[in-house]
């Protein structure tokens, strides 16, 4: 029996053999109005419409900025903390995002919607961690 393999099958087999470590899928992130805006990769790996990288985030909440400068971290409560450790916002458990002053700012369903403050979806974030989209959409990796 013949085994079929695509090009990107063999391409990520080869990559997990020499490196260890399988390729790093990213999730598209969009507007409101359905448009490609960026993507963000299961390693935190944030990048802009244009593909650019313009952030990470790792796997302890550590937020970059795209010339690799902490600019602070996300705690494990879904805090959203700068630089000098001061609360900039927070995403609840149930997805509600909230600013430094705990205003209701928007929310991400657990299907990825976001949502302002108003209710109008203004993205998508599909099989993006919560935290990871609130900073994409709401605190553009703290700017």
């Amino acid at each position: 029996m013949k085994h079929l393999l695509s090009k990107k099958g063999i391409i990520g087999a080869l990559l997990l053999l020499a490196t260890g470590t399988a390729p790093v899928a990213a999730q598209t992130v969009y507007d409101g109005s359905n448009r490609s805006i960026g993507t963000i990769s299961s390693d935190g790996t944030v990048r802009d419409g244009s593909n650019r990288s313009i952030g990470t985030i790792s796997s302890d909440g550590i937020v970059r900025d795209g010339s690799n400068r902490s600019v602070g971290y996300i705690s494990s409560d879904g805090t959203i903390r700068d630089g000098s450790n001061r609360s900039i916002g927070k995403v609840e458990s149930n997805g509600t995002v909230r600013d430094g002053s705990n205003r209701q700012i928007g929310s991400i369903s657990s299907d990825g919607t976001v949502r302002d403050g108003s209710n109008r979806q203004i993205g998508q974030a599909k099989g993006v961690k919560r935290e990871w989209a609130a900073v994409f959409f709401f605190f553009s990796l703290f700017k």
